[in-house]
């Protein structure tokens, strides 16, 4: 798809459609051990020597505990209609379960209001890889059963407290990485290198949901609140038709691990004989798949980029190996990038297409499910600069990935997908997780030595997004008209 053939005004969003931006609790926040708050799995893992990049933490993040007033008129400024984070589990319960921490309550709550206040509908996420340290070292973490009910316990008590005032609930963000990258591969808190732990924090995490999903419909009452889930599920396209096999096998472990008991109640078969070299499931117990299978009123879905597969043709299964490497079965299966495309900061490949298909075939699998992009951005190495006398960054990479990726959006809407919803990743530069703070995916940056707000091009590209609700014409200074 040409999308530069795609002309400002041609394709907008219709009434209803819900545009903004999001973050992550410990990404952002800060203050990690202010007002009660308890160490969560991310704490001890980036204290961890070789873990981050430089040794980077989110002790500091990007300061928004303390300047949350600051980041709330910066979100107004951009005419956002609705803006996505997530709660840290350990600033409203210290331990996981058990003693509440109502400064931490009081946190949220306030953000909240100060969110309404603003015309900003409020997206909560429930668990966004920050689990309690408390339940690392009580139950193993996602590998124990019992962390599954603390979060039901958790999802009861957050759901009471703001259940009037929120739009839309995510139980997890992205499980996928959660499990495998933290529990399999190792490059993630908790930072286990271990198959069968991955698989067991898997199941976990979709009890978990369920779990939760029950807990929100017993507290919440706004009428029209909506409950969800944001997974990461890849869009796999084979290289040849001989690569069919291993992009079965990769959407198995990386996607119907997930959707199978989710969305349609049962895990795929085959992906349990794919993975019987690691586990014989016996964590999986009569009735899970069933508590997994909660009705959802959205799916959240966060798009980057295609996973490209091809079969490893050097396989040798004398060397699978117990962990250490991305998914079980990872050793069969190659993830390779294309030449001859764009690439972002983090060498991720720019491919908008993959977005448009990915929503229309999503929608094509489950039409009565409407669909939100929760995630959409790319990291770019900024250049800050002075227009007017004033700090700037043009930074016409992001603006330009914004651009195409919402037209694909447009785009898969006008192919009949059933999507609500887009937002961008993310509205703060960040701590980057393992990467620390070299990428930067915010559409304001962020002076980590002063922590001095600038919004880039492409905020200012978004909010006019927002306020008109068509494309944006770039002058040729790379400013919104």
């Amino acid at each position: 798809m040409n999308y530069d053939a795609i002309k400002a005004g041609e394709l907008s969003f219709p009434p209803g459609f819900m545009l903004g931006a999001a973050t992550a609790a410990y990404q952002i926040e800060g203050a990690a051990a202010e007002d009660g708050r308890g160490p969560s799995i991310w704490d001890t893992f980036s204290h961890t020597p070789g873990a981050t990049a430089a040794g980077a933490t989110g002790d500091v993040a990007a300061g928004h505990y303390h300047q949350v007033a600051t980041d709330l008129d910066i979100m107004a400024s951009l005419s956002l209609e609705a803006y996505r984070f997530s709660i840290s589990w350990s600033r409203v319960m210290p331990s996981g379960e058990g003693v509440v921490n109502h400064a931490g309550l009081g946190f949220y709550s306030d953000l909240i209001d100060g969110l309404l206040e603003r015309g900003i509908s409020p997206i909560v996420t429930l668990n966004h890889w920050d689990l309690p340290q408390a339940l690392e070292d009580r139950y193993g973490g996602w590998r124990g059963r019992q962390t599954a009910y603390a979060f039901e316990r958790y999802a009861e008590i957050v759901g009471a407290a703001f259940g009037d005032r929120v739009a839309i609930w995510s139980t997890h963000n992205e499980p996928w990485n959660n499990s495998f990258a933290g529990y399999g591969h190792g490059v993630f808190a908790p930072g286990i290198k271990n198959h069968e732990a991955a698989l067991k924090a898997a199941h976990h995490l979709n009890l978990a949901h369920g779990l939760a999903v029950s807990a929100l419909r017993r507290t919440i009452t706004k009428p029209d609140a909506k409950i969800s889930i944001v997974l990461n599920i890849f869009r796999v396209e084979p290289e040849t038709a001989a690569d069919v096999e291993a992009a079965r096998r990769f959407d198995a472990v990386a996607n119907r691990i997930f959707t199978g008991p989710v969305l349609d109640g049962a895990y795929p078969a085959d992906l349990l004989e794919d993975t019987k070299t690691f586990t014989d499931w016996e964590f999986l117990r009569p009735g899970d798949e069933a508590i997994c299978h909660q009705p959802i009123d959205l799916l959240g879905v966060n798009y980057y980029e295609i996973m490209h597969i091809r079969d490893r043709a050097d396989f040798d299964p004398a060397q699978e190996q117990m962990g250490g490497t991305a998914f079980p079965g990872s050793e069969r299966v190659e993830l390779f990038r294309p030449t001859g495309l764009g690439r972002t900061a983090m060498d991720w490949t720019v491919e908008p297409w993959g977005l448009e298909n990915h929503l229309v075939a999503l929608s094509e699998q489950r039409p009565d499910l409407p669909i939100m992009v929760m995630e959409n951005g790319a990291a770019f190495d900024d250049v800050v600069t002075e227009v007017d006398g004033k700090l700037a960054v043009i930074d016409r990479d992001r603006t330009r990935f914004l651009i195409d990726h919402v037209k694909a959006t447009l785009q898969a809407r006008e192919r009949g997908a059933n999507v609500v919803g887009y937002l961008v990743w993310s509205l703060l530069d960040n701590f980057e997780w393992a990467a620390g703070y070299g990428p930067r995916f915010g559409i304001v940056r962020v002076d980590y030595d002063t922590l001095r707000r600038t919004p880039k091009l492409s905020a200012h590209w978004f909010a006019e997004l927002c306020r008109t609700r068509t494309i944006p014409v770039l002058s040729d200074a790379g400013i919104p008209a």
